[in-house]
């Protein structure tokens, strides 16, 4: 039998990591979980050890690992797999010398020790972590060219980017086109904008996701942060890169090039075809996932983003064009206020209001080092949550 992929899966208990696990169950004669990381979801987590068999596992802390030792003596017969925890678990993951693919799939700045670390090794890294790239880019994508690792997306609109410049050289290329599906208030008047509710921002109209990145779509935040990464990503500047709401999100994404045509990546609203085509990239292998129906799929709709009712695309964008520390200040700025937003700490308006005032406030720096971007990040959400502590928070 032809040799497996080893493969590190960073956040397996979360949806990435569960569309992983359904990819790797479908091809487990080309594909191996060797390592695994996962937060807080112990009993799922269970569940993936006793299927997968991984030989190290880490978690997000001390009282997660007497958890996951009180569960498994208590109901699973066989030894635990090796144990480890905090960013140095995570780091171990990537460090087995077995490893030949990192999955990172961590939401959140948590994911980029490990990432940074698994392409200083030269691993391939199939990246559905965006704020690795949009808190370090730059660092992320020079330390890949330093050792030859891959680095293909998982986050669909950059996987169909990828698939569309497959082949392209880049002074063929005139745009890219990122699709947004718009979330649940496309169509909300600005006026209803401060009677949003949790549960209502929680409802995106396709897509199945967590909290966080569900709220980030309903304030567009999300598209913002997928434009920086598509620049680190592909190398191209801002005014280069551009959104289009489409409700359906058939179409993923899209190329123009610089005769006129496009060259657009369609299909179902299922993360498998990215996570299976990053995997396997360069072949393609036979899936029995649902294809799309174009004929039944009815029609396709554009329409461009209204940057005044979704301030938050703006300021990625507006963080972009500051480069530096500041898109890390964004990011870490936005992560505080989403989960305050969740928390019933502030309303859906004033995520963007926050977030503008502590960019405001940052002054960029070049980015040295992880250690350094990381500080940026440290500052915004310490500063975050001073705010939230005080009244007003606007003044």
């Amino acid at each position: 039998m032809e040799k497996r992929t080893r493969i590190a899966l960073l956040g397996s208990t979360g949806s990435i990591g569960g569309s992983t696990l359904d990819v790797v169950r479908r091809l487990k004669d080309r594909f191996e979980i060797v390592t695994m990381a996962a937060g807080r979801r112990i009993d799922r987590l269970v569940e993936q050890i006793i299927e997968f068999s991984p030989k190290y596992v880490a978690v997000a802390g001390p009282s997660e690992l007497d958890e996951l030792r009180s569960r498994w003596n208590a109901g699973v017969s066989g030894p635990l797999p090796e144990l480890g925890c905090g960013t140095e678990g995570l780091i171990d993951c990537v460090e087995a010398a077995e490893i030949d693919f990192v999955v990172a799939a961590l939401v959140g700045a948590l994911g980029l020790p490990p990432t940074y670390r698994a392409l200083e090794l030269g691993k391939c890294v199939t990246l559905a972590n965006k704020e690795t790239l949009v808190v370090a880019g730059q660092l992320m994508t020079r330390k890949a060219k330093e050792t030859g690792a891959a680095l293909i997306p998982i986050d669909s609109e950059h996987n169909a980017l990828h698939q569309c410049l497959h082949g392209a050289s880049r002074s063929e290329v005139a745009r890219l086109v990122l699709t947004a599906s718009g979330g649940p208030f496309r169509a909300l008047p600005a006026e209803d904008f401060s009677g949003i509710t949790v549960e209502a921002a929680l409802r995106h109209p396709t897509w199945v996701m967590g909290p966080k990145i569900t709220i980030d779509c309903a304030t567009l935040m999300n598209k913002g942060l997928e434009v920086i990464e598509a620049s680190w990503l592909f190398g191209f500047p801002a005014e280069q890169i551009d959104v289009l709401i489409h409700p359906q999100s058939i179409v993923h994404s899209m190329v123009e090039f610089v005769d006129g045509s496009m060259i657009a990546q369609l299909g179902v609203t299922d993360m498998r075809f990215a996570i299976q085509y990053a995997l396997t990239y360069p072949e393609r292998m036979p899936t029995s996932l649902p294809r799309l129906d174009l004929a039944g799929a009815g029609r396709l709709e554009f329409e461009s983003p209204d940057f005044d009712r979704f301030p938050c695309l703006g300021l990625a964008y507006e963080a972009m064009s500051r480069s530096g520390t500041a898109p890390a200040v964004l990011n870490a700025a936005n992560e505080v206020a989403v989960q305050a937003f969740l928390d019933g700490g502030l309303t859906f308006t004033e995520i963007p209001r926050m977030i503008r005032r502590i960019l405001d406030e940052h002054i960029p720096e070049s980015i040295e080092s992880l250690d350094h971007v990381l500080g940026a990040d440290q500052w915004a959400r310490s500063r975050a949550r001073r705010l939230l502590s005080c009244a007003p928070r606007w003044d």
